[in-house]
C-alpha cells in the first residue's frame, strides 16, 4: 500500500529559521541596500496587483513555449526512439544543439521574429524542448522487448504500438522529463524577459534593479519563488495521479 507523505516540519522550521536570521541581521546592518524580510513582504503586498500583472504575463509565455515543445517534442521523441534508422541521422543534430545555453539563441530570435512574444516564445520552446525529447528517446529505448513482441503479435500498426506500449511503459522517465522542461521553461521564461520584454517579471525585476528599489525587486523573487512551488506542487499531484500503478509496483510513495 501506498504510504502518505507527512508534512515536512522540520524543513518548514528550517525555513522559518533562515527567514528570522535575515530580518536580524538586516536589522543589525540598517542599510536600504540590505531590506529585511519583513520590508520585502511589504513591498510585496503594497506592489501586489502589478506583481500578480506581470507574473501573469510571464506565466502565458511561458504555457505557450511549454505547451508548444510538449507537443512536438514528445511524439517526435518516441518516434525517434523507436526508430533507429531515423536516430542516426537526426541525433548528431540533437547533440550539437542541446548544450547551447538558451539565451544564446535570443539574437537569433531577434532576428527571424523581433523583439515580440514570438522571439520570447521561440526561446522559451528551444529551452524545454531537449529534456522533453531526450527522456521521451531514452525511455521508449528502454521498453521492454517483450512488450514489443506482443504488440506485434496481436498485429498492432508501428503508430499503435507507439501509442499504447510505448508511451505507457516510457512514462515514468517522459514525466521527468516533461517536469524538468517546465521547470526550465519557467526560468527562461524570466530571463528573455529581461533582454527582449518591455514586460512581465523580467522587465519588473530590472526596472527595479535600474532604480535601485532593492526591496520590490526581492518582492519579485520571492513571488516567482512561490508561483514556483504553487506550480510544482500541482505537478506532482499530477504525477501521482499519472504514475501511481508505477508507485505501487516499487512498493514506495513519490517523494
Amino acid at each position: 500500500m501506498t504510504r502518505h507523505k507527512q508534512f515536512n516540519w522540520p524543513g518548514l522550521v528550517f525555513t522559518i529559521g533562515l527567514l528570522f536570521a535575515w530580518e536580524m541581521a538586516a536589522r543589525s546592518v540598517n542599510s536600504p541596500s540590505f531590506p529585511g524580510f519583513l520590508a520585502v513582504l511589504q513591498a510585496l503586498t503594497q506592489d501586489a496587483a502589478n506583481l500578480v500583472t506581470q507574473m501573469g504575463i510571464t506565466l502565458v509565455r511561458g504555457a505557450a513555449g511549454f505547451a508548444l515543445a510538449l507537443a512536438v517534442m514528445l511524439p517526435l521523441g518516441i518516434f525517434i526512439g523507436r526508430t533507429p534508422r531515423i536516430g542516426r541521422y537526426v541525433e548528431p543534430a540533437i547533440d550539437l544543439l542541446r548544450p547551447l545555453p538558451p539565451l544564446a539563441i535570443v539574437p537569433v530570435a531577434m532576428l527571424f521574429a523581433g523583439t515580440g512574444s514570438v522571439a520570447k516564445i521561440s526561446v522559451i520552446f528551444y529551452s524545454a524542448a531537449f529534456p522533453i525529447l531526450i527522456n521521451a528517446i531514452d525511455a521508449t529505448r528502454a521498453t521492454h522487448p517483450l512488450l514489443l513482441n506482443v504488440g506485434r503479435s496481436i498485429g498492432l500498426s508501428r503508430s499503435e504500438i507507439m501509442r499504447l506500449i510505448d508511451l505507457p511503459a516510457a512514462m515514468p522517465q517522459i514525466v521527468s522529463g516533461v517536469r524538468l522542461g517546465l521547470a526550465v521553461a519557467l526560468l527562461v521564461s524570466v530571463s528573455s524577459e529581461m533582454l527582449l520584454s518591455t514586460d512581465g517579471m523580467g522587465n519588473y525585476l530590472m526596472r527595479a534593479q535600474e532604480q535601485f528599489q532593492i526591496a520590490g525587486g526581492l518582492a519579485g523573487i520571492l513571488t516567482i519563488a512561490l508561483v514556483s512551488l504553487a506550480i510544482n506542487t500541482v505537478v506532482l499531484r499530477i504525477e501521482r495521479s499519472l504514475l501511481a500503478w508505477h508507485h505501487a509496483r516499487h512498493g514506495m510513495a513519490h517523494v
